[in-house]
């Protein structure tokens, strides 16, 4: 089985997918922990709740909203996840629960019951209880493209573009989301040398 690594694209349709699969349903009880996996216990516990998603680069946020409509004042616990070289998330019935379901939100009130799984085969994704996005990366190139746009135009002469272009990117301090197959995409698109150094490139 090939295994494509995870990047913005991929975590912004995964966000889309559980919001869909979450949209009308309600999740209860504990969030299920792995065994194997290192990452820590998420420690909710709630008779009902219902969740939503968001992606920023290479990170996806996952809120957990205590009762079965948002309102306000509700408790709520934000996941932020980090997919690895594998990780997403899947929505199956408990009983076809996937062989590297690390982290376990079921339903409830339904006649089958569901499970929305966050997956990863080479276990190298981390999720953060009550994280927030990191202050490492920077903009999302889509989504905040003005500020993304800037921070990149006024670092040009910062020693992270005193390099090949084509490693400047896959800095997520200023290319957040851009990994291995969006840069080689990107620069045979714009016709750029992937080894002109970065800074140069202000020219264009």
């Amino acid at each position: 089985q090939v295994v494509i690594m995870p990047e913005g694209p991929e975590l912004f349709l995964a966000s889309i997918f559980i919001n869909s699969v979450s949209q009308n349903r309600h999740f209860g009880g504990r969030v299920v922990k792995s065994d194997v996996s290192r990452n820590p216990e998420v420690a909710w516990q709630s008779e009902v709740y219902h969740l939503q998603a968001v992606a920023r680069g290479k990170e996806l946020k996952v809120t957990l909203c205590d009762g079965e409509v948002q309102k306000t004042g509700e408790k709520t616990l934000d996941i932020v996840f980090r997919f690895g070289m594998s990780g997403t998330f899947k929505f199956t019935t408990v009983d076809e629960l996937p062989k590297h379901s690390h982290l376990r939100f079921f339903t409830i009130s339904e006649e089958i019951p569901m499970v929305l799984s966050f997956v990863d085969q080479r276990r190298f994704g981390r999720w953060e209880v009550g994280g927030t996005w990191g202050f490492d990366r920077g903009p999302d190139p889509m989504w905040e493209y003005q500020s993304f746009r800037e921070n990149v135009i006024t670092s040009l002469h910062s020693p992270a573009f005193n390099k090949p272009i084509c490693e400047a990117m896959l800095n997520q301090k200023y290319f957040n989301g851009i990994g291995n197959y969006l840069r080689a995409e990107i620069l045979f698109r714009s016709s750029v040398n992937e080894f002109c150094i970065a800074h140069f490139l202000n020219n264009h």
